[in-house]
């Protein structure tokens, strides 16, 4: 009578098939029951049809279909109870009243009605129990002459005694299943948010490492990118000075060479950055969720700790005018330190912009601004239209340097713009709050 739908679909094939039973040993149990209700109604019923002036077999018949009635008590416990009291002026059905009662206050069949049913057989059992009573007192009188106070004292005691028991032990066994059952509910509710936790954090950790490989491709862009077009575009120079000045081209392929060393040199920072980061896409799933952000924070941190900083850029611009490229340089108001991951974007913008100068607009004019600004700094690479005369060097272009740029600039909270100017040159400008201001 307690157990829910979930628990009863959950409790596989033997929980359905019995009728009203949840289990096999319900059926053999309530049957089992019913036989003995039956057997003892049935001899009871021998003695009430001889005191009633009854045929005898009717007596038999009446008590087997009485005592019967409580193989459905998991079912109809009203009914059973209802039998019980109906046959207890003829003093049968005391298993009967015994089990229907503790089923009834087992089972969630509201209070008031329980209470109802309880009142009517402690009635019920305490008339019989006082007429029979004072039968047997008045018939041994002479012999036992108890006072006034003897039979209704025992008749209370007697029918509470038959009501009081089975209903507060059915109560108690109510109280456990539905606490139990309150237990097991919370148990799968547990395990329902526990799956729900697993499958966020594995979300967590899909988009951690998808952060993270985003990151090392971006950096690993800026790297390269900028290195590997300053020595194409000194090996060009290089093939075409060789013949007439020799000793230019001996000045551009140390350039070349020189590049080349420090592009290696920060490809292997970056990878040391990486193998001590002890990689953590390959164990994310390994570590609690907390450690996901924390592993891809302690590698971004570690790589903006190692990176470029803004007093860089003048070296950067003197590497472009190397190069061949015209680049003048500009600084308003008075440098300061900036939050490291401020200052690596500041110059990973500047690197970008003068990458796609190269790539783009070969012999172009190229303005370089840096402005230290109160809570801000702020910077800007515009390149003229191209003069027509330098060759081209044939760098290609993935399309991933703008919008790399606009990310690490958003990412910061600062406001990045690109596009081409009226007089046909390209401008890229980028605003970068000051993290330690605040």
């Amino acid at each position: 009578m307690t157990a829910t739908g979930e628990h009863r679909e959950g409790a596989g094939s033997t929980t359905r098939g019995y009728g009203w039973w949840e289990r096999r040993r319900s059926v053999a149990l309530d049957v089992g029951l019913a036989l003995l209700s039956a057997l003892e109604c049935a001899l009871e019923g021998v003695n009430f049809a001889e005191d009633a002036g009854l045929p005898v077999p009717l007596g038999i018949v009446f008590g087997l279909l009485a005592g019967s009635v409580l193989v459905v008590r998991r079912r109809w416990p009203i009914a059973v109870v209802l039998v019980s009291i109906a046959t207890t002026p003829a003093e049968m059905g005391f298993l009967m009243g015994l089990v229907g009662l503790y089923t009834l206050a087992a089972s969630d069949i509201p209070r008031r009605i329980t209470a109802v049913l309880m009142g009517m057989s402690l009635v019920g059992t305490f008339i019989v129990t006082y007429v029979r009573l004072r039968q047997s007192v008045s018939v041994h009188a002479g012999d036992f002459g108890p006072g006034d106070w003897y039979v209704p004292v025992l008749s209370l005691l007697m029918s509470l005694g038959l009501t009081a028991p089975p209903v507060l032990f059915g109560l108690y066994i109510g109280a456990r299943r539905r606490l139990m059952e309150s237990l097991r509910e919370r148990a799968d509710s547990l395990e329902r948010e526990l799956s729900l936790l697993a499958d966020r954090a594995e979300e967590r950790a899909e988009w951690a490492r998808t952060e993270e490989r985003t990151r090392i491709a971006r950096e690993m862009h800026d790297v390269v990118a900028h290195r590997v077009s300053l020595m194409v575009v000194h090996a060009a120079a290089l093939q075409a000075v060789a013949p007439k000045d020799p000793a230019k081209a001996v000045r551009n392929a140390a350039l070349v060479g020189d590049m080349g060393r420090q592009a290696l040199t920060e490809l292997r920072e970056m990878l040391g950055v990486l193998r001590t980061g002890d990689p953590m896409t390959a164990r994310v799933a390994k570590v609690p969720l907390a450690a996901v952000g924390q592993a891809a924070a302690a590698a971004a941190a570690a790589a903006v700790e190692d990176g470029p900083r803004l007093h860089e850029v003048e070296a950067l611009v003197g590497q472009s005018r190397a190069a061949g490229m015209t680049v003048e340089l500009s600084v308003d108001g008075e440098a300061r330190p900036y939050a490291a991951e401020v200052e690596q974007t500041a110059y990973r913008v500047v690197q970008e912009a003068l990458t796609n100068v190269h790539k783009h607009a070969a012999g172009a004019k190229t303005w370089v601004r840096l402005a230290h600004r109160g809570s801000e700094v702020a910077m800007q690479v515009e390149n003229g239209p191209t003069d027509g005369a330098t060759a081209d060097a044939g760098l290609p272009s993935g399309g991933n340097g703008l919008v790399g740029m606009r990310e690490r600039v958003l990412g910061l909270g600062g406001v990045f713009v690109s596009g081409p100017t009226d007089a046909g040159g390209f401008r890229v400008s980028a605003v970068l709050p000051d993290q330690r201001a605040g």
